[in-house]
């Protein structure tokens, strides 16, 4: 089937371009409009809106020396990724202070593991656990969701325990996390809770949480690395 014409002027629309490598053979390549395609259907699938796409590593400005250890930890993890992959300790968290950019520096690890070709997944925890809260009788719904968050190859679970917290809730994340954790699948997590506070308030889930992120747990403490009300 042939591409729409308006999209791309170097391959007329057909995704390829077609050279004459000699008299009586022709060479085919995919033409990069072809890998822009890919990328965009990458990050559509990750659960990452678009407008989330700005959040690059280059457009966190840190204002702090703390913000400044998170912006170097956020690239450190990734550029070790591939390393950490198949370590215990192969996940990330970002934990403290709403407003820090907790969510600019997960997303952009999100983003540049999806630009070299990780199945990434972000899921906005209250979004999601509601959700499944709201379908938990519709059996082959609530499972297809799990699974999804279970066997992503990275997982983002943005706000963690964020608002109000039943045992529903709590039993969803254990299954999520637990299975992680025992597969060995890394989870870049942010929450305003601190690494005392998650161990203290289920034991269960947060020291997973703790030993799946123990050499990149960033704490960030106090109300002046508070981007948004900063002057």
């Amino acid at each position: 089937m042939l591409r729409d014409s308006s999209k791309c002027p170097i391959c007329g629309g057909r995704g390829v371009i077609i050279s004459r490598s000699s008299m009586y053979q022709d060479t085919v390549a995919f033409c990069k409009c072809t890998e822009m395609d890919k990328t965009r259907i990458l990050w559509k699938n990750s659960g990452i809106e678009t407008e989330k796409n700005r959040l690059t590593f280059g457009k966190y400005n840190p204002y702090n020396k703390a913000t400044e250890s998170a912006k170097e930890a956020a690239i450190s993890y990734f550029k070790k990724f591939k390393d950490l992959r198949a370590t215990r300790k192969n996940s990330i968290a970002f934990l403290g202070q709403v407003g820090s950019g907790k969510s600019h520096l997960s997303v952009s690890i999100g983003l540049n593991l999806l630009a070299k070709g990780a199945h990434v997944i972000y899921m906005p925890y209250r979004d999601e656990t509601l959700k499944l809260k709201q379908n938990i009788l519709d059996e082959e719904f609530y499972a297809s969701c799990l699974r999804r968050y279970r066997l992503a190859e990275v997982l983002i679970i943005d706000d963690l325990f964020k608002g109000k917290i039943n045992d529903l809730d709590i039993n969803i994340m254990f299954e999520i996390v637990n299975y992680r954790y025992m597969n060995n699948l890394p989870i870049i997590v942010l929450s305003e809770f601190t690494a005392e506070r998650l161990l203290y308030f289920d034991e269960g889930i947060g020291s997973r949480i703790i030993e799946m992120c123990k050499d990149y747990v960033v704490e960030i403490e106090g109300k002046e690395n508070n981007y948004m009300v900063r002057e």
